[in-house]
């Protein structure tokens, strides 16, 4: 196999400056990724096959000019031709509903994180691809392992890409002049630095609005560091609990320091309330320090930014999940071996290793070896991003991911509950009580399935 686009061929591909460096010849040989010598999986690709992929959009151009040359790549080489679509990030949960509930469509669709528990009976299992993947690159983390095993199985129905994490980022400047070097790790600390933040009208904010990242991360946030949950470790529902109802308490307080307008934000409206310094504080993922960083205009913005990882509260570590991009392969799909064999070889070191270079930090890796990659020695600030996918923390927590978890999430029953309370359109009790009938509906359709 030939192991890097030339020159030609990537501008040919409309290739990005920064894309086109990480796929070339001098990132190959300086690479430090260790991938063992085992046999890969026969995989004998369909005469005449071509494939469909969908995607969510990109937040950094390099991953989608880096994918595309990779896909391009695999074309070159097999003869299959592969279409890439890049689709909005709320639109993807709805597209790959009407591809699962019409048996047509894309051959893959690359959704977030539980996305393959949701539509488990419609996939192709991939343990094949993964269980070769995981012995050559050594062995994958343990977000990757929830998200792509079905539940209490070694069964591999989702091919994890990498996630993108969500701490907090903030103006060190704007912090400090309130009294601040960073943010509390107590919950009565954040309120009070917010509050100071909003007094000197640089507030904080955070998404309350349906934003598949952003505004179920705060959710997730707001609960686990108070030690509530949806599940248990059984399964049972228990999001109607004081830990619960502590959570949503600690919003309300919480909520009129914000700028305004966050129950409408979706998962763009921090970054431009951050980047044109209306808010001081909010929690999202790399792109937006580099976005910052490589605009001569707002480069001073980013170098007074921090990172840090969401503050504990209760919680014995950080409690944050990674958003998860994960591959599912249909089982409509005339040409499963040719899927399986792109999704290998996009997650083939040659491929993956300047993609994830080119992403600068905001996807971090899904296998083990790569954590060597040279993009998480290239910047302090983006490190804190490099263990995104060792996380305990997971969409469902504490208990076994299934189509009922996934369609809580999908359906923003958590996040709407923090923005019920925080708008005063509900009490604390009220919020959790609707919130745990609504998760108990998709409970009790999973049981009929």
């Amino acid at each position: 196999m030939k192991n890097d686009i030339t020159r030609r061929e990537a501008l040919a591909l409309g290739v990005s400056a920064a894309a086109l460096a990480a796929t070339g010849a001098s990132a190959q040989t300086a690479s430090a990724i260790k991938a063992a010598d085992v046999p890969a999986p026969k995989l004998a690709i369909e005469k005449g096959a071509s494939l469909r992929m969908l995607r969510p959009v990109r937040f950094v151009q390099a991953d989608e000019d880096v994918f595309r040359a990779n896909a391009a790549k695999f074309s070159k080489e097999t003869g299959v031709e592969v279409k890439v679509d890049f689709v909005g990030w709320e639109d993807i949960s709805q597209q790959t509903a009407v591809t699962s509930n019409s048996g047509a469509g894309p051959d893959i669709i690359i959704g977030f994180s539980d996305a393959p528990h949701i539509y488990i009976d419609k996939l192709v299992e991939m343990t094949d691809v993964a269980d070769y993947l995981g012995k050559r690159y050594g062995g994958w983390q343990a977000l990757a392992q929830k998200y792509g095993k079905r539940n209490k199985s070694d069964a591999w129905i989702g091919l994890p890409f990498g996630a993108t994490a969500g701490p907090l980022i903030y103006r060190k400047s704007v912090l400090q002049s309130v009294g601040f070097d960073k943010v509390p790790e107590d919950h009565a600390g954040i309120l009070d630095l917010c509050r100071k933040l909003q007094k000197a009208g640089k507030p904080a904010g955070f998404a309350l609005g349906n934003a598949k990242g952003d505004g179920n991360g705060f959710a997730n946030w707001a609960l686990w560091s108070h030690n509530a949950s949806l599940l248990d470790e059984e399964g049972n529902i228990v999001i109607n609990s004081k830990e619960t109802i502590a959570a949503l308490n600690w919003v309300k307080e919480l909520y009129p320091t914000f700028i305004a307008g966050t129950p409408s934000w979706n998962d763009v409206s921090n970054n431009r309330a951050y980047s044109s310094q209306e808010i001081s504080l909010t929690a999202n993922g790399v792109s937006l320090y580099f976005s910052l960083k490589n605009d001569p205009a707002t480069r001073a913005i980013a170098e007074d930014s921090e990172h840090q990882l969401l503050p504990k509260g209760l919680a014995k570590i950080s409690p944050m999940a990674g958003l998860t991009l994960n591959a599912m392969l249909f089982k409509h799909s005339p040409y499963p071996n040719a899927a399986k064999a792109f999704l290998q070889f996009m997650l083939e070191k040659d491929q993956y290793e300047p993609w994830l270079n080119a992403n600068s930090g905001y996807w971090s890796q899904p296998l083990a070896a790569y954590a060597d990659a040279a993009v998480w020695s290239s910047d302090p600030k983006v490190k804190i991003f490099k263990n995104t996918m060792n996380s305990t923390y997971y969409d469902g927590y504490k208990g076994p991911i299934s189509t009922a978890t996934g369609a809580v999430s999908a359906d923003y029953v958590l996040i709407q509950m923090c923005a019920a309370v925080a708008t005063g359109a509900s009490t604390p009790e009220a919020a959790a009580a609707e919130a745990e009938q609504r998760a108990k509906r998709y409970f009790r359709r999973q049981g009929r399935g």
